[in-house]
């Protein structure tokens, strides 16, 4: 990389150190003028990184990087680099200003005063990193290879994989997209977008769990992230998860751009939309339920007579003690981009899920789902396997520091 370049993406490392946040005044008469930035903050030191656990922010963007730094050392830059500007922005305070003459250090979205807006910046890397440009091969994941397609996949090459991902979510679009631009700013010359998708959360509508565009509810059966035994178990990888050493505290990341046929879908009976579902469509309550947080009980119907056994949550979870570890956390977002060149919608859903073995979890689920009959109405085509790096466990840490030590 020619020094023009490497300026270009290292410039923010060194303005980074005078853009810390205006602290606030912590006495009781200040106390309730603390800014909106300070009380949606979300932490962004750790053991794992935020935007994981991390309830769903009403916005988001889904970025995949061909990363293009020139050597190790220039990796290392890179991502201290990401990791700089992350802590800014999640945190929030007031860019630097490196004078009258010279360009705005910040684009200014937000004003003159950078709100977190509860952001989280999450980072995970590709297997096309650990090969032979970084001297990273005996390093890479036990379970991290380039995403293959399913059978019912249309994957599109320009869609998939990447070196790098970075997801941004936080409570405004335009908090999103100020983060984006930031860190492509300071990171130019070291990676470059290789495929990008936006999207939302839509409020609970009555209540619970999000919807997606089919209008069934998304996410229900998700494992209890406030249970540190249950993510130890199906979300971390730790030391003796059969991983390398320094990839202790992440996870394995599965991103799936699936767009929905909504114009054929919304052709559909409303009984056979949830027979093929398992759930009502308004409550999101299994068939033989109440209640969306109710278990289905499978037992009971054993010759799928009021939940069919090829119904998309009796495949994907059949609640069996031996597919209990095949558990996974999903984080979904749809997304709406319009029209296609026919004219037709063309929305769909952002699956995106952790686990801590891609092979015992993701992929013995997709395995199962199979033929499904919901494959008619959806179509897979982007996304990628990335492993998210272990958090940054304070200002002296950063993205990638036990991977590349």
């Amino acid at each position: 990389m020619n020094e023009v370049r490497r300026r270009g993406f290292l410039a923010g490392a060194a303005a980074v150190a005078g853009a810390g946040l205006v602290t606030a005044d912590r006495s009781a008469a200040a106390a309730a003028t603390v800014s909106a930035a300070t009380a949606q903050q979300v932490p962004f030191h750790g053991a794992h990184q935020a935007g994981i656990l991390t309830p769903a922010q009403r916005a988001t963007a889904f970025l995949s990087f061909d990363v293009t730094a020139d050597g190790r050392r220039e990796l290392t830059d890179l991502l201290r680099t990401v990791t700089d500007r992350a802590r800014f922005l999640t945190t929030g305070g007031t860019p630097v200003s490196d004078g009258i003459t010279a360009p705005p250090t910040d684009s200014g979205t937000l004003g003159p005063q950078v709100e977190a807006d509860g952001l989280t910046v999450t980072v995970g890397a590709g297997a096309s990193l650990f090969d032979h440009r970084y001297g990273l091969a005996d390093r890479k994941p036990r379970r991290l290879a380039t995403m293959s397609a399913f059978s019912d996949d249309d994957l599109d090459p320009a869609w998939c994989h990447g070196d790098l991902s970075v997801q941004f979510c936080a409570g405004g679009t335009d908090t999103v997209l100020h983060a984006l631009r930031d860190v492509a700013r300071h990171t130019r010359g070291g990676m470059q977008v290789r495929w990008r998708m936006d999207g939302f959360a839509s409020p609970p509508r009555p209540s619970g769990t999000q919807r997606n565009h089919l209008g069934f509810k998304d996410g229900i059966a998700n494992p209890d992230v406030r249970s540190a035994r249950e993510t130890d178990r199906l979300v971390w990888a730790g030391k003796n998860s059969g991983e390398p050493d320094w990839a202790a505290g992440g996870s394995y990341q599965v991103v799936r751009l699936i767009r929905m046929l909504v114009e054929f879908w919304d052709r559909v009976s409303i009984n056979e939309q949830e027979r093929i579902f398992g759930r009502a469509k308004d409550t999101g309550a299994p068939l033989d339920g109440t209640h969306e947080s109710d278990t289905p009980q499978y037992a009971q119907d054993p010759k799928g007579d009021v939940i069919p056994l090829d119904s998309h949550i009796r495949l994907a979870n059949p609640r069996t003690a031996r597919t209990d570890d095949e558990r996974i956390l999903r984080r979904g977002y749809n997304y709406d981009r319009g029209m296609d060149t026919n004219g037709n919608l063309d929305m769909g859903l952002i699956f995106c899920c952790y686990q801590q073995d891609l092979v015992r979890q993701f992929e013995t689920v997709q395995k199962r789902l199979a033929g499904e009959p919901l494959v008619d109405y959806i179509t897979p085509f982007g996304g990628g396997y990335f492993y998210a790096l272990p958090g940054v466990r304070d200002r002296n840490d950063w993205f990638g520091r036990t991977l590349l030590a």
